[in-house]
């Protein structure tokens, strides 16, 4: 069988297990050179099948996929490709089919590969203004003539009194910054921002003086995988032809424990007015969010999706395999779940009511972060969500909240590598093309 650093092998997706040697029961059949997948055309779950196929088949120790023969479609290729990429093999795939298709699937693949490379970068390498000069450097690239940006960062913070991103970040020595990038092909600088993108980049989280364990912790360099996604999600629909404007926030920050750190106790006091009391500093990436909400609600746009890898709870509920999706606004449900469906990417949508806003009660503030419970207790996703709905104007008509208990995963798994899973990309940039 080939091995690691040696040429492509060639992979084929075949609903004929009638072959020579092919054994009763089995999906993969191995040659000296090449791989075959059998799976009938109308099998359960067949993408799902494919995905784990790719998963054994990188196991095996090759280096590089080879798709090959007509078996493959669109969303079967993408299906394998989720399966078989892994740390240091993002790319590792030649893709089938004709020029267009070939050209989609490498554009996405690039995307992903860049998205999930974010988010798995540690802690010292990816720091607030690292992750959010990264950004910046990748998707003016892709269109320098239509983006500008703006970054507020440090003590600038204050002064504009984006309180959440400054209280979360002021015990680190690295700044936190709110990046706002500017995407806009009309050549008017006064069109209407059709969609704002609102990612939670909190690229370490210690829990704060709420600290985490140490196995709690370890992964936390992922909790900035909302910023990856939401900018991976604009980098694809650039790629894709994106034609409308659309302006992306990151709230950037380091939840550190220092002399300088916000505490249990402290309240915060928004630019809206809203005041909130510390209960859980470990419940920060609301907090930033709820500054990048403002301003996203600030431009007008009629649509506003927000990403974080927010709550525990949320994965607890879904095993890991869904995105949880909150909104108050049913027909923004619709279209989310219509393109989840076009993209073959998992949400759920979970619930949410305007009362959810009064579920963190606070004597000496309009609201608390969270509960004093673990975990913030009972339907602690959707409180998180109820306290984001706060910061969200027009009643939360066209706001979408995505809490991403799919976009990362400690370990191996039959379907996934360790690492950033990026799920969430295909689904955010259909909306905004679509929009």
């Amino acid at each position: 069988m080939t091995t690691a650093n040696s040429a492509p092998v060639s992979i084929t997706l075949t609903t004929n297990n009638h072959a020579q040697g092919w054994q009763q029961g089995k999906t993969i059949q191995i040659a000296t050179d090449s791989i075959a997948i059998y799976l009938p055309q109308d099998a359960t779950y067949r993408l799902r099948k494919i995905q784990m196929a790719a998963r054994k088949i990188e196991k095996l120790d090759i280096d590089h996929a080879l798709l090959s023969g007509e078996g493959w479609d669109e969303a079967s290729q993408w299906a394998f490709a989720l399966g078989f990429s892994c740390v240091d093999k993002l790319e590792n795939i030649s893709f089938c089919g004709e020029p267009g298709l070939i050209e989609r699937l490498n554009n996405k693949l690039a995307v992903y590969a860049w998205s999930r490379d974010l988010t798995n970068q540690t802690p010292a390498e990816l720091y607030p203004l690292k992750l959010a000069q990264l950004t910046t450097d990748y998707i003016t690239n892709l269109a320098p003539e239509h983006v500008t940006t703006r970054l507020i960062k440090g003590e600038e913070l204050l002064e504009q009194q984006w309180m959440g991103i400054y209280n979360v970040g002021k015990g680190s020595i690295n700044q936190p910054c709110l990046l706002e990038v500017d995407f806009n092909p009309t050549a008017d600088a006064n069109a209407q921002v059709a969609a704002c993108l609102v990612g939670k980049g909190i690229t370490f989280d210690s829990g704060g003086y709420s600290i985490k364990s140490s196995a709690g912790m370890f992964d936390m360099k992922c909790d900035m995988g909302g910023a990856a996604v939401v900018a991976g999600a604009l980098a694809l629909a650039i790629k894709q032809g994106l034609d409308q404007r659309v302006k992306l926030y990151l709230c950037c920050a380091e939840n550190m424990i220092s002399n300088d750190a916000y505490k249990l106790g402290d309240i915060i006091t928004y630019k809206n007015g809203v005041t909130c009391e510390v209960a859980n500093t470990d419940a920060e990436g609301r907090l930033v969010l709820a500054d990048g909400l403002m301003v996203a609600s600030e431009t007008g746009a009629p649509m506003i999706i927000d990403a974080a890898t927010l709550t525990g709870a949320a994965v607890m509920a879904t095993g890991g395999d869904y995105s949880a999706l909150f909104a108050l606004d049913n027909n923004a449900v619709t279209k989310a779940q219509a393109s989840a469906n076009a993209t073959g990417e998992a949400i759920w949508q979970f619930p949410l009511e305007p009362w959810h806003q009064d579920k963190c009660p606070s004597v000496f503030a309009d609201t608390a972060n969270s509960r004093t419970q673990k975990g913030g207790g009972a339907g602690g996703a959707s409180n998180a969500a109820g306290f984001l709905s706060r910061f969200v104007g027009n009643e939360g008509a066209g706001w979408l909240h995505f809490d991403l208990a799919a976009a990362y995963n400690a370990e191996d798994s039959s379907l996934w590598a360790a690492g950033a899973t990026g799920l969430g990309i295909a689904t955010i940039a259909d909306l905004i093309s679509k929009h």
